[in-house]
């Protein structure tokens, strides 16, 4: 049965942020949807955006989710996404972190918006995450932590903290299950609620490039950035996306899209979301343009990489900038994250205690 508005598990209103580019290709615009805790107005996401726009010569906008918090995921968005008539014909999705299950949310549960045609993802919890490493150190952090693994699964844990509906234990399978708010009906893992037309809408995109950060230790495991977990029932050896239920029985339509040659499977050094404008340029950028667009990207680039003529007493100089250029981060990496004001006050409200400043 096919959803005619979009769940309210899918996230909260988006506020369109102007990062607009005149557009030099026809290709379709981006959106970027970031992670927790960030907004589109922050330093480093705006650069990433304008940057992105840049070197893809392609129109692109950051999506504000809710008011840049990760407590505000329940208002409907997809009525935003139908109404940009810049993305009536279409438009490519690069997810950062949590936004990535946000991207896959407007693709499955929403009916009527445009087309998605490719999803870049970046860093993404597809498979869910065993920890939430966001808080920092302190004995409020372990108190938070030890409640996070104790009442995870509760109602009203579920309903105030957006990232419980994507905390996998597989330790407790059974209440993730029954219990989980947003991630067993995105994965399609509920046996008897299993949605076809959920697979059929992720399956229809043309590419799926799933980019996991080698040294990511805010994503537990780091695999699940390309849908590797942990078995039920243990801490064990990571499963690999192809050896998984989800994947072999198909529930997403992830089999189908990995055997038509449409999913790509990235590794990149650095911590969470350090991507660097080199990788930016070989792995995220083919894919927000079309195939003329591309060609002439790849005809221009290869020809400033050969050019005998320009060898000179300056040559040094250049390649040392050049080089420089090519390993800038584009986004900062980090190996964790402090939570916002506003859930330290609802752990603090929680506990019955004020945490720390």
């Amino acid at each position: 049965m096919a959803d005619h508005h979009c769940s309210p598990l899918v996230v909260s209103a988006f506020v369109i942020v102007a990062l607009a580019f005149v557009p030099i290709s026809s290709s379709v615009p981006f959106i970027v949807l970031h992670g927790i805790g960030d907004q589109c107005a922050n330093r480093g996401i705006k650069r990433f955006t304008e940057r992105l726009g840049n070197l893809s010569k392609v129109e692109g906008f950051c999506i504000e989710i809710g008011d840049g918090t990760w407590d505000s995921w329940f208002m409907p968005l997809q009525e935003q996404v139908k109404n940009m008539k810049e993305l009536r014909k279409g438009y490519n999705i690069v997810g950062l972190s949590q936004g990535n299950l946000i991207g896959r949310g407007v693709i499955e549960f929403c009916e009527g918006g445009p087309p998605v045609k490719n999803f870049i993802s970046l860093g993404g919890p597809h498979a869910g995450t065993a920890s939430v490493p966001l808080c920092g150190s302190g004995v409020f952090c372990i108190i938070a932590d030890m409640l996070i693994k104790s009442e995870i699964y509760t109602d009203y844990v579920q309903a105030h903290l957006a990232p419980s509906g994507y905390l996998k234990l597989p330790s407790n399978i059974p209440a993730y299950l029954e219990h989980c708010s947003f991630l067993p009906k995105l994965n399609n893992e509920l046996p008897d609620e299993r949605n076809s037309t959920y697979k059929e809408r992720f399956s229809s995109l043309q590419n799926l490039v799933l980019i996991m950060f080698e040294h990511d230790t805010v994503l537990i495991p780091k695999e699940t950035s390309w849908f590797g977990y942990y078995p039920d029932g243990a801490f064990n050896e990571v499963v690999p996306p192809q050896k998984t239920k989800l994947y072999e029985e198909d529930w997403i339509g992830l089999k189908t899209l990995d055997d038509a040659g449409k999913v790509k499977y990235i590794s990149v050094p650095g911590n969470h979301l350090g991507i660097s404008r080199s990788d930016t340029k070989k792995y995220v950028v083919p894919y927000l343009q079309d195939k003329a667009s591309k060609e002439e990207y790849i005809e221009k680039t290869s020809a400033a990489k050969v050019d005998p003529d320009a060898v000179s007493s300056q040559s040094h100089e250049r390649m040392e900038l050049l080089r420089e250029i090519s390993t800038e981060v584009l986004t900062e990496g980090s190996s964790s994250y402090n939570w916002p004001a506003s859930v330290r006050n609802f752990f603090s409200e929680l506990l019955g205690v004020v945490g720390n400043k």
